[in-house]
């Protein structure tokens, strides 16, 4: 121990390095702090702090004194001598210099508010204190409450090195020896000061925290250009203070209120806490209690307000800033006249009031914040910091009603991990997801006792004929007298309520309508609960214990959902396979495919009800054998299973390898995160206006922008799920005005064999390899000839599946003889607006055009069709619109229900996404110019490809797919794993296919003798896939001499 005469001569010493500036008196502390890290130095260290306490400890006065001379102080924090910790600590010893805060009334109401926590929330823990200054909280909080870890993380150099020195200052007695708590513990085990910008340090060390608390800036700095200073030890004392009062702009919407920082803080926070963690923040009253609490709730907290007073507004404070944003915006910032005043006057009331001598007060509140579904809300903002902070502004996990967070909250979190893991568009069945229809089958079996499979198992008799449908009452004891009477083909019906509840009706119904042959398809989505409790329903009590009869069909619509009201899904249950298949071919020929987000949103729905429900815990019931069904029972008509069996529908996985599909309609680039932003927006909103989701100017401004249409007020855009769906709706208004439908030869076979599939009248229009296989106006004249009340079907600009592009002149020359006839024109525009090869093409002007048409024949009209999720790079969200210019057509498309809407959510996505495009935004043009690139690029290799394995090819000028002839392998024999025969191009699909995986389209389909069609907008890795197999199928078929042969042909 030194000498009282040499401790003197060295608290001289330290004052004399102090007495210069505030800069000097922190390089001396700092040297001291040396001393401290250093074991060997720690005691003598600690002494000479000690000393230099006792210097000035006899009069409060001479500490005043010692601020101004030495630019320091070193004096006691006194606590709340009726708080009871574990050590009874009545006072902490601290040191204090300018550069940092210094404790006043902020600070002691947040410790006063950590004070109304039970002792239990910090023992033990790991906690981060943000914005810790001199480290008295963190020192406090680690003293009382002994937990296992307590970081100090401040942004200011100079704090956390003061920190370090109180740290010292508390640990140790005034002879240096370490001071022991009751586990024979010091305070250097239990506490740690870093510099760090909020909770950088602990991510960075992927520490995580128990307990998150913070007491740090809530006003904006009314000098930004300030803020953007790089922070180090060096910087001026009066910067390093101000980071304590001001904070800087952080691209939050709470930025507005000066809450920007607390809401990065808590953003950063969820990242790193634990699933049971706390935060606790001070939050200042100036923004007004609703807006405080709301930046936590919508970031998907419960809080806890455990403390509020009021203060004094800090007279080193400039609230000039919240004056700013008052006159710029509505909101009203809330203040007090002195400490007694509690009417609440706004920010520039408060400043004048400064300015003229007053003083003014504000609300100060601690919140307590834990959040109420963390393992979902984490990887909510993993996915928005991962390249989607800008959709953060829209979140809102704020719920009344817990069912309904309960709900929403999962499917976000899985929506999110969905939208992160797939960048490209996942390739699904069209009749549903299998994962989904695992999902379904697993509810059934665990909440209902049914033992369903993802598809049935059964055989249908064939039948001829049409089936005439009539109403009839839904009780069913005055249906199943109809059904006896009447001995219908097909009983399409639901149930009342209290019939549902037991199985009794439901048996009633299936015998009578065995009795008489009919096909029974039941309705039953009213009664249809996504419930851990479901009520009781009779039908799937009786499918638990029997198996359904193959002439019954349960269709099972989910439309009771809390949140998203217009967003629906339905499955049908059936044990036949030929009714299984049917519907599921049916749905791919009239629909295209079920919504992938709806069955998204379900499937969660499913998996988190089946997520805590024990397997197999109740063995399965036997149940009892259907009864054997009558001959006479209805089947499928012939024309139309002749239909089903030649079109070419999606070919499915099997269990031992993947299809690489190049015969879909379907693009599976990257979707931008442009898009992506915006489906997750429209989900997480909250109290969407009508006007957010309204598309209709968006649109009429799409269309004029591309095709140079004007959509005037006298003409309807509809929406559907998809364009396909709307296109059927049209091939039943031409049918409903005995039309025929008249198809270019190399149209799309998804729409021919549609067409054909609702027994509507149709003709082909020949094309020639040399124009194109473009419709020429000769051609169509010729044809129109012929032809009473024609429907003339253009696909184009780009045409689909050929890739070539109609000019204006072609589109005007054609629409020229579809007046002259009186045809009814479909122009479908689904494909178009990724157009890459475009030298000597002009761009269409459908009004001029239209304009200048001089038809005597008022049957004359133009429908335009189109879908936005081409040109709008938005692969997987389907969103289809048709424009129809007549009235009377329209009332006509309207007699026709059931016709899938988009749900509100996509709504808003695509009326973002317009508004993107029409305001021509560089960022999204961009990614339009990169796409089209992308597809020029696949378009050159795939063209490379096929040339060198012995197609020939019609090269493409836009869109997602091509024809080629297969040239080299025609009259081939060519034998693999179940295809045996000689090539062509109508069997050459299903040869390459088991050959190795590949899926194309067949001449069949493309209707063009001896061309097949070829999508090449695959994910990267599956095209590189595609080309090694179109190689590898060469290889197989033509062998060693290749070459040789396709040179001879």
């Amino acid at each position: 121990m030194a000498a009282p005469g040499g401790e003197d001569k060295d608290v001289d010493a330290f004052l004399a390095d102090c007495t210069p500036s505030g800069d000097a008196a922190y390089g001396a502390a700092k040297a001291v702090l040396e001393r401290l890290h250093a074991p060997a130095t720690r005691p003598a260290a600690r002494r000479l702090l000690g000393a230099v306490r006792r210097r000035f400890a006899a009069d409060p006065a001479a500490g005043e004194d010692c601020f101004r001379t030495f630019h320091f102080r070193i004096h006691d924090v006194l606590l709340d001598p009726h708080v009871q910790g574990f050590q009874q600590r009545r006072k902490l010893t601290m040191m204090e210099i300018p550069s940092i805060f210094i404790p006043e009334d902020w600070s002691f109401t947040f410790y006063e508010g950590l004070n109304r926590h039970p002792d239990s929330i910090f023992r033990d823990k790991t906690v981060a204190e943000l914005g810790c200054g001199n480290g008295w909280i963190s020192i406090a909080l680690a003293e009382k409450w002994s937990p296992l870890k307590v970081y100090g993380l401040d942004i200011n150099p100079r704090a956390v090195k003061i920190a370090w020195i109180n740290l010292y200052l508390n640990a140790l007695d005034d002879d240096g020896l370490p001071i022991y708590d009751s586990e024979g513990k010091t305070l250097l085990d239990r506490v740690e000061f870093h510099e760090s910008d909020l909770l950088s340090y602990c991510r960075d060390n992927k520490i995580e925290l128990d307990r998150i608390v913070g007491c740090i800036p809530q006003i904006l700095n009314p000098n930004p250009e300030a803020m953007s200073k790089i922070i180090t030890e060096n910087s001026s004392e009066e910067f390093l203070y101000s980071l304590s009062n001001y904070c800087a702009l952080q691209g939050f919407v709470e930025d507005q209120f000066g809450l920007g920082l607390i809401a990065r803080a808590v953003e950063e926070g969820i990242a790193v806490i634990k699933p049971s963690g706390i935060m606790v923040f001070n939050m200042g009253g100036r923004p007004g209690q609703g807006v405080c609490q709301r930046l936590f709730e919508r970031r998907g907290f419960r809080i806890t307000k455990l403390w509020q007073t009021k203060i004094m507004q800090a007279a080193d404070t400039d609230i000039s800033a919240l004056v700013e944003i008052e006159k710029n915006s509505r909101h009203r910032f809330e203040f007090f006249m002195d400490l007694v005043g509690d009417q609440p006057i706004c920010a520039r009331t408060a400043w004048a009031y400064m300015k003229s001598g007053g003083r003014i007060s504000h609300a100060l509140s601690v919140y307590s914040c834990q959040l109420r579904q963390p393992n979902q809300v984490k990887k909510i903002f993993e996915f928005l910091k991962d390249g989607f902070h800008e959709v953060s502004s829209s979140l809102d996990l704020s719920f009344d009603d817990d069912s309904v967070a309960d709900e929403k909250i999962p499917f976000l979190a899985y929506l999110a991990s969905f939208l992160k893991e797939n960048k490209s568009n996942p390739c699904e069945p069209p009749a549903g997801c299998l994962n989904f229809r695992k999902l379904v089958a697993g509810f059934m079996k665990s909440y209902h006792h049914i033992p369903l499979t993802p598809d049935g198992r059964a055989e249908s008799n064939h039948a001829e004929g049409t089936v005439t449908v009539i109403e009839a009452p839904r009780q069913s004891d005055l249906l199943i007298e109809l059904i006896r009477k009447l001995k219908p083909q097909v009983v399409v019906t639901g149930m009342a309520q209290f019939e549902a509840i037991t199985s009794a009706a439901f048996e009633n119904l299936l015998n009578a309508t065995k009795d008489v042959g009919s096909r029974l398809f039941l309705d039953i989505s009213e009664h249809l609960e996504l419930s851990s409790l479901p009520n009781s329903n009779g039908v799937l009590k009786y499918l638990a214990g029997k198996t359904l009869p193959s002439h019954a069909t349960i269709l099972c619509g989910l439309v009771k959902n809390q949140v998203y009201s217009d967003l629906e899904v339905a499955f049908a249950i059936s044990e036949d396979a030929a009714v299984y298949k049917a519907l599921s071919q049916t749905i791919e020929l009239l629909e295209g495919h079920t919504s992938l987000i709806s069955q998204h949103y379900y499937g969660c729905l499913f998996h988190e009800l089946l997520a805590f429900q024990i397997a197999d815990r109740h063995p399965q019931q036997e149940r009892q054998p259907a009864e054997v069904i009558p001959q006479q029972m209805i089947g499928f008509s012939d024309p139309a299973m002749s239909i089903l069996k030649a079109a070419e529908f999606f070919v499915p996985d099997s269990n031992e390898s993947s299809v690489i599909h190049m015969d879909l309609d379907r693009s599976f680039l990257p979707v931008p995160s442009a898009a992506n932003a915006s489906v997750f927006e429209g989900f997480v909103r909250q109290n969407i206006t009508d006007s957010e989701t309204d598309v209709h100017s968006s649109i009429q401004q799409l269309v004029k922008d591309s095709y140079g249409l004007w959509v005037d007020g006298c003409s309807e855009i509809i929406y559907g799920n998809t364009s396909l769906a709307l296109f059927n709706k049209l091939v039943l208004c031409c049918m409903q005005e005995q039309g025929t439908l008249l198809f270019p030869l190399g149209t799309n076979g998804n729409y021919i064999s549609a067409a054909k599939f609702m027994n509507a009248s149709t003709l082909t229009i020949p094309t020639t390899f040399g124009s194109g296989f473009k419709i020429e106006p000769k051609a169509l004249s010729d044809t129109l000839k012929n032809v009473s009340r024609p429907w003339v079907y253009i696909s184009g600009p780009t045409i689909n599946p050929t890739g070539f592009l109609y000019s204006d002149a072609d589109i005007q020359e054609l629409l020229s003889v579809c007046a002259e006839y009186g045809a009814r024109v479909v122009i479908d525009t689904s494909f178009s607006g990724l157009e890459y090869q475009t030298d000597g093409w002009s761009r269409w002007n459908l009004e001029g055009c239209l304009s200048s048409l001089k038809s005597s024949k008022p049957s004359f009209s133009v429908v335009l069709l189109g879908e936005l999720s081409f040109q709008l790079i938005a692969s997987g969200h389907d969103f289809g619109f048709v424009i129809l210019c007549d009235s009377s057509l329209a009332d006509t498309f309207h007699s026709f229900p059931s016709l899938s809407r988009p749900h509100s959510t996509l709504k808003y996505t695509f009326k973002k996404l317009l508004g993107l495009k029409n305001q021509k935004d560089q960022h999204f043009s961009d990614l339009m110019v990169e796409q089209k690139e992308e597809l020029k690029s696949r378009s050159n290799h795939l063209i490379k490809t096929l040339q060198g394995c012995g197609w020939d090819v019609a090269s493409c000028c836009g869109g997602i797919s091509m024809l080629a002839k297969p040239t080299a392998y025609i009259g081939k024999h060519f034998k693999a794993d179940g295809f045996e025969g000689k090539l062509d191009a109508s069997n050459i699909r299903e040869a390459i296919l088991r050959a190795t995986g590949l899926c194309i389209n067949s001449s069949s389909w493309t209707g063009i003798p001896d061309y097949c069609r070829f999508s090449f907008a695959l994910e990267s890795s599956e095209f590189e896939r595609a080309m090694g197999c179109i190689t590898r199928f060469k290889e197989l078929v033509l062998g060693g001499d290749a070459q040789a042969q396709m040179n001879g042909n």
